[in-house]
């Protein structure tokens, strides 16, 4: 069993910046990708960011630019900065693995919310 622990949500006025981590514990045998989904109230849970183990990153259109993903694999954690924030970032944000162990698995943590307003 694998368990995320994420940290760094909150409330931040438009133009600002966060950084969300996710911390991965427990029974990590290969954490193959990490990524960073959202959702927002009414609205279908998102990709944001995700990051292979080998360092490749793919992004959401509406991020390009302002949010950068990272991992840290000797932590087993995986960063979120986000920059310029606009009030449609708003949402609750859920971190994700992939891991492998005789079959592929996958984690979710249990979200934090992110809410930019002036």
């Amino acid at each position: 069993q694998v368990q995320l622990v994420e940290s760094g949500g909150g409330l931040v006025q438009p133009t600002g910046s966060l950084r969300l981590s996710c911390a991965a514990s427990g029974s990590i045998f290969n954490l193959n990708t990490m990524a960073w989904y959202r959702q927002a109230p009414g609205k279908q849970r998102e990709l944001v960011a995700a990051m292979s183990s080998g360092g490749g990153a793919n992004y959401a259109n509406s991020v390009k630019g302002r949010f950068t993903i990272s991992r840290d694999n000797a932590k087993n954690t995986v960063y979120l900065q986000m920059n310029s924030l606009k009030a449609e970032d708003t949402a609750v944000y859920y971190c994700y693995v992939l891991t492998f162990r005789s079959s592929w698995i996958e984690y979710w943590g249990q979200g934090t919310q992110v809410t930019v307003s002036s």
